[in-house]
């Protein structure tokens, strides 16, 4: 009970010193292209990835979030290209996924213009490798992607190769392992709620930011700026992403600071 106790009571201390929310925007990529499903499935082109970047950067979007969406199905990553053109004009911190199996694979896309680096299906297949790239880049560059799905109960499965394999193992068992590996942050996706606008599972994020320490990103299902409140203040979370709402222009990042500053929260300000 001890080591819990005193993990809940560094997060109480973190939120009461810094509430200052990130808002961030996700981009789902398949080849070239930006695109978007419901759960992780039926895939549809929404556009050029780095056209939305540049208009999210200059509506003063907190971080980016780019990931490779069938890399691990295809056994590559594609992602080089595409994130050194966005580097060139967009100055706020990028966490790219999809393919990393190496610190090698890590350290190239450092190179390409990552900051952090996000690991979801080589990471349950070795473990280790949240150690390695911790200890080659820092914890604040290891983010471990959890894809979850509910299962029986008030429990939660992790799933990889984008939603589509089950693991049969535990999503706040994993959290906990991945952050003693040396992950500092965790990017928390529910599959269930992914492209349905229907919110975030409050649940699912509760579950976890009780747990660990490390900052927690709530992703899949936000469907309107007021949905980012619920994960945060109820949720727990340090930070929200997003892809639908954006990318269908159902909502700009200054609704959502505008919301978030109504309800109390800090955001960062964009001027």
């Amino acid at each position: 009970m001890g080591p819990q106790i005193s993990r809940l009571g560094r997060r109480v201390i973190k939120a009461l010193i810094d509430r200052n929310i990130r808002v961030i925007a996700r981009l789902d990529i398949k080849g070239p292209n930006l695109i978007k499903g419901i759960h992780l499935e039926g895939l549809r082109v929404v556009g050029k990835p780095n056209d939305y970047a540049i208009r999210y950067y200059n509506q003063g979007i907190d971080e980016l979030v780019f990931m490779d969406s069938v890399a691990s199905l295809y056994g590559r990553n594609h992602l080089g290209g595409i994130l050194k053109a966005a580097a060139e004009n967009i100055f706020v911190p990028i966490t790219v996924g999809g393919g990393v199996r190496s610190v090698e694979d890590a350290l190239d896309l450092l190179h390409c213009g990552a900051d952090k680096i996000a690991v979801n299906t080589a990471a349950v297949d070795n473990p280790s490798l949240i150690t390695q790239i911790s200890t080659a880049l820092g914890s604040q560059a290891m983010v471990i992607s959890i894809e979850a799905k509910r299962a029986e109960g008030d429990t939660w499965e992790v799933f990889t190769d984008n939603g589509r394999e089950a693991t049969g193992i535990d999503v706040i068992d994993w959290a906990v392992e991945a952050v003693t590996l040396g992950a500092g942050e965790i990017l928390l996706t529910s599959v269930d709620r992914e492209g349905t606008r229907k919110g975030f599972d409050i649940d699912l994020l509760r579950a976890v930011t009780r747990t660990v320490s490390v900052p927690v990103i709530a992703s899949g299902g936000m469907g309107r700026p007021e949905d980012a409140l619920d994960a945060v203040n109820v949720g727990g979370a340090d930070a929200v992403a997003m892809a639908d709402l954006l990318h269908y222009e159902r909502a700009t990042i200054g609704d959502i600071r505008d919301e978030c500053r109504s309800a109390g929260l800090q955001v960062r300000s964009y001027e």
